[in-house]
């Protein structure tokens, strides 16, 4: 009795914590779609979701009406918020084949340099405060695979025009300080990745493998400093690379890292919800004996390029995803190049 008693309430469970998420599906391989955002009609980011292709429900609010779906950096679909009583979303995720990397020279070298493209944006709160992207290439050395040095070619810089500095109001700081380039530390070795603490998944689909890493620091008790207050900060990696292989930079197809911090001032009220997204996408792989490499500083008050290497139809253009939002609000920084 006490037996069948347990087992009705661990199947109640389970049905009460599965319909509280939803979960994004490929259309065409039936398999969980990770890193879908899925944007309110104002421009927020209210929810994205993890390597099992799944969101929180209760992240969907009704007054928002229409939601958008961005997968690969393209808009795949629009749905009402009664399309999300569904336990299952299939989506169109068929945007474009898989480019294969572009491997220059393969004669057996010192260095390793992987070139491609990025983009990178903070939100507060969900909506965006700024944006970067542009062509970065990451040097390796070719037999530990650790990253050596990093140069970045031309980026762009957006910002918001109603992020000010109120000390009080951390909601409405400008952080484009916390635009950073993707940190490639651990896609050459990411089989031996050993961080304290860390949870590591795997997800494999039928043109190429995911590996999800997800680190936690301060989930139980905030940390202060100076009148402000940190809490339940969290960082997400994920590293796709080609299906079956032994996951090195060959093999790399895509990084994607996501960090999350609540901050406030001891004044405010509630917490304000920082999130960093930073997205790599390798283009070419090139091996040399220097490490050498046009340098190029990334200015985080100007932009900086010498051609529009954004309309390439490959280049993860978020850029014009916002911009549908938030139009001429969205200004970007002089190029100075």
């Amino acid at each position: 009795m006490k037996k069948s008693f347990l087992l009705l309430l661990l199947t109640l469970a389970f049905h009460f914590f599965s319909a509280q998420t939803v979960t994004f599906i490929s259309e065409k391989t039936n398999k969980p779609l990770p890193k879908v955002s899925v944007f309110g009609k104002n421009g927020n980011i209210v929810a994205y979701s993890d390597i099992d292709g799944k969101i929180d429900k209760n992240l969907i609010k009704p007054d928002q009406e229409k939601f958008q779906l961005v997968y690969d950096n393209f808009s795949v679909a629009t749905l009402s918020y009664a399309d999300f009583e569904k336990e299952i979303i299939k989506v169109d995720d068929k945007i474009r084949n898989i480019e294969p990397v572009v491997i220059k020279n393969n004669k057996p070298a010192k260095y390793a340099f992987v070139k491609g493209n990025f983009n990178a944006y903070v939100t507060v709160n969900n909506k965006l405060n700024c944006y970067a992207d542009g062509i970065v290439t990451y040097i390796f050395d070719n037999k530990t695979k650790k990253l050596k040095a990093t140069t970045v070619e031309q980026y762009r810089i957006y910002r918001l025009e109603d992020a000010v500095f109120e000390k009080k109001q951390t909601g409405m700081w400008d952080y484009q300080a916390l635009l950073r380039l993707p940190e490639m530390k651990e896609v050459g070795n990411i089989l031996e990745y050993k961080k304290k603490n860390s949870v590591i998944k795997e997800l494999k689909g039928q043109q190429k493998d995911q590996i999800e890493i997800t680190g936690e620091a301060l989930q139980e008790k905030e940390f202060a400093f100076f009148g402000y207050r940190f809490y339940d900060v969290k960082n997400i990696i994920n590293a796709a690379y080609e299906k079956d292989t032994q996951k090195t930079l060959r093999d790399l197809l895509e990084f994607n890292e996501i960090s999350f911090l609540k901050l406030k001032h001891k004044s405010e009220p509630d917490y304000n919800q920082l999130i960093i997204y930073k997205n790599f996408y390798p283009t070419e792989l090139d091996f040399r004996n220097e490490n050498v490499s046009e340098k190029n500083k990334f200015d985080l008050k100007n932009s900086s390029y010498t051609t529009k290497f954004w309309e390439s139809p490959d280049f993860p253009n978020m850029q014009s995803v916002f911009s549908s939002y938030f139009g001429d609000k969205l200004k970007e920084k002089q190029n100075l190049k």
